[in-house]
């Protein structure tokens, strides 16, 4: 493993700093300095930790134009699109300050008159959390934050990519007063550091956001200690387009939804499926807006698209539209490129395919770029068909003002998370999260401080 980690700026290459890699030993004394706090934190009580939350919430605020630029210049996203991230974040710590308060236990009539029976919930220990390059802040607040409130204490490793934002927020968490050794990170191989949490006999729970094959592997590794997981896995949105759609609106929302950090979130539009019959005039209205996105620097004024975060990413996208070209599709607009691989910079124009079928890769697999495909249908049941022909289930779209065909919609695509008239349905205060081979558990709502929780019964005699 290097002694040390270069973030480099995806829009120019530029180095921005060197992060000190730690070493085996040092992030398993972490993990041990975790455990041993654990006792402590856990019995504080809730509302203090809500506090403590609050005022970490409130301090990076204060932080908020700071760690927005940190984040456009590690991770390239418009600066616009980093300031919401800021705020997305602090509203998983401000709803979580909030859940602290209200993890209920509950007591049940017993069958006898001489028992009564009492159920409480306590903090699983603790928690080793891995997240992406793409959300730096909102993906560790959004893990760290429901953690904290049910009394775990929490470790991280963000990704190589972008460690800089996630080692802010940790340090502004520790000049609040939350402790040092409550919450932590690390710096390392994802592979490596993986092993050393899924290893580790003081880590309770695996919390992980990123691909599936990644995911799959930590499941595996953490079965043999039985540790608690949440994944948050890979994702292949579809977006339909019924008849009836509005389709102005449709357009905005399929913006929204498609072009967010470029296309690189999970939940973004992958598979866009509309009716034979306004498919034409939607394709035409979709081209012309993308045509107005500003592709550039996130830190220039007006950027709307930034970079790809890396080569491998670069590829991945370029390769998915060339295989889309060569087996029939037509760009509409983009399949334009701005790339140096000396310098380390990668740009992809938004780019509008058209005739695409179910033998392109672009179809199969999730993209990670600002590339929207559109293949066309008949009946409802097509559509539905092809949005669920993916082993993934964490996000759909679908545009309709018939009650009856969004209702119809809802109950057959086998999704997670549903976007009905609405290309932007996440928030704190909802369950996020994938059905099939995109994950498992939720974040977010009040389900989302369950899976940090283990449930105690008692019984008591002789009452």
């Amino acid at each position: 493993m290097p002694k040390q980690f270069k973030v480099n700026n995806p829009a120019t290459g530029e180095l921005i700093a060197e992060v000190k890699v730690n070493s085996e030993e040092e992030i398993k004394q972490s993990l041990k300095n975790g455990h041993d706090s654990f006792e402590k934190w856990s019995k504080i009580n809730a509302h203090e930790r809500s506090r403590l939350l609050r005022n970490w919430s409130h301090i990076i605020q204060e932080n908020k134009e700071q760690i927005a630029e940190l984040m456009t210049l590690e991770n390239g996203k418009p600066l616009k699109e980093s300031l919401g991230e800021v705020d997305y974040a602090t509203s998983y710590i401000d709803w979580y300050a909030e859940e602290a308060k209200r993890i209920y236990g509950r007591t049940i009539p017993a069958a006898t008159e001489t028992k009564r029976i009492v159920i409480s919930k306590q903090p699983i220990g603790l928690v080793a959390a891995i997240t992406p390059w793409n959300f730096p802040a909102a993906m560790m607040t959004r893990k760290a934050a429901p953690a904290l409130a049910a009394g775990c204490t929490f470790i991280v490793k963000p990704a190589e990519d972008t460690p800089l934002t996630t080692i802010k927020l940790i340090e502004l968490a520790h000049e609040v007063g939350i402790p040092t050794d409550v919450v932590q990170y690390v710096i390392g191989d994802g592979k490596e550091v993986g092993d050393l949490f899924t290893n580790s006999e003081y880590v309770r729970k695996i919390t992980f956001t990123g691909s599936t094959p990644v995911g799959k592997s930590l499941i595996k590794n953490s079965a043999d200690t039985v540790k608690h997981v949440t994944m948050e896995l890979g994702g292949h949105a579809p977006l339909i387009i019924a008849e009836d759609a509005d389709l102005e609106f449709a357009v905005s929302q399929t913006i929204i939804s498609k072009f967010r950090n470029a296309g690189q979130t999970c939940v973004c539009t992958n598979r866009i499926i509309v009716h034979e019959n306004v498919v034409e005039e939607f394709s035409k209205k979709l081209t012309e807006k993308v045509k107005k996105l500003k592709v550039g620097n996130g830190l220039e004024k007006d950027t709307q698209i930034g970079p790809i975060i890396n080569e491998k990413g670069y590829d991945k996208i370029v390769s998915q539209i060339h295989d889309a070209l060569d087996k029939g599709a037509e760009a509409l607009v983009g399949n334009q490129y701005n790339a140096n691989k000396e310098q380390g910079y990668f740009f992809v124009y938004p780019t509008v395919l058209k005739n695409v079928n179910l033998n392109m890769m672009i179809m199969q697999e999730e993209t990670f770029g600002p590339v929207a495909p559109i293949i066309s249908f008949k009946e409802i049941d097509e559509a539905i068909e092809i949005a669920n022909s993916t082993p993934y289930g964490l996000a759909a779209y679908f545009f309709t003002n018939d009650y009856r065909t969004g209702t119809y919609l809802h109950d057959h695509l086998d999704f997670g998370i549903v976007g009905w008239n609405d290309g932007a349905p996440s928030a704190a205060h909802v369950p996020f999260g994938g059905l099939k081979e995109s994950g498992l558990g939720r974040e977010g709502g009040t389900e989302g401080i369950e899976p940090y929780l283990e449930t105690k019964y008692l019984s008591i005699g002789n009452v």
